[in-house]
């Protein structure tokens, strides 16, 4: 019929466009959100004159978002000198001190300084591996190596691996496989990540075609 097949074609049109805008204007939900409330609580602390003025310029659309991008800036700018360095370090420190608290702090910490560092190597090299079963393949990404207690029970040769679920790639299976039973793709990770998000339909350039 015409019509369905029309309207699955004009789908596959604006259904991108729409999930990148309805991604972005939820980021930029939250960033504002996190700026009113930092804003809010100066002006808790201010005279009435100053707060005023800092509640009319929260009323400027896209102002709380120019905030927290500043402030996340200039937060990296300090941090990347001795002298911030040893002010993160207090701060982790002061952290690190509150019950309960902590254990969720060292572990969000820990995963967001393997994912960012710019010299580690996780979700940079995208893999083939056979999961859920042998002699059933998928894509998933290399996080790393195993290291301490993991490592003294498997020993060498062995990776990390995250295996992403479709459509939604936030969820997933970590593995640890044997490096000699996962294939490394000539494929960048964003061609692998559109791969699994499509399901397949969308297939990365092949770089190994002469």
């Amino acid at each position: 019929m015409p019509i369905k097949k029309y309207f699955f074609t004009g789908l596959m049109v604006w259904l991108p466009l729409a999930i990148t805008l309805w991604v972005l204007n939820w980021l930029l939900q939250t960033l504002d959100g996190v700026s009113h409330s930092l804003l809010a609580g100066l002006t808790a602390v201010t005279s009435d004159a100053t707060g005023n003025a800092i509640v009319r310029a929260l009323a400027v659309p896209g102002v709380g978002i120019a905030v927290v991008l500043l402030f996340v800036i200039v937060t990296g700018a300090l941090v990347s000198n001795v002298a911030g360095r040893w002010w993160l370090k207090q701060w982790d420190h002061l952290i690190t001190r509150i019950p309960v608290f902590r254990s969720v702090y060292n572990s969000v910490k820990k995963v967001s300084d393997t994912l960012f560092s710019s010299n580690g190597n996780a979700f940079r090299t995208a893999l083939l591996v056979q999961f859920p079963a042998p002699g059933r393949w998928t894509i998933a990404f290399q996080t790393g190596e195993p290291t301490g207690e993991v490592a003294r029970h498997l020993g060498e040769g062995f990776i990390s691996v995250y295996v992403p679920t479709t459509p939604n790639p936030t969820g997933g299976y970590f593995l640890v496989l044997p490096r000699s039973e996962v294939i490394e793709l000539e494929m960048s990770v964003d061609e692998a990540l559109t791969y699994v998000l499509s399901m397949g339909a969308v297939a990365p350039t092949d770089h190994t075609a002469p």
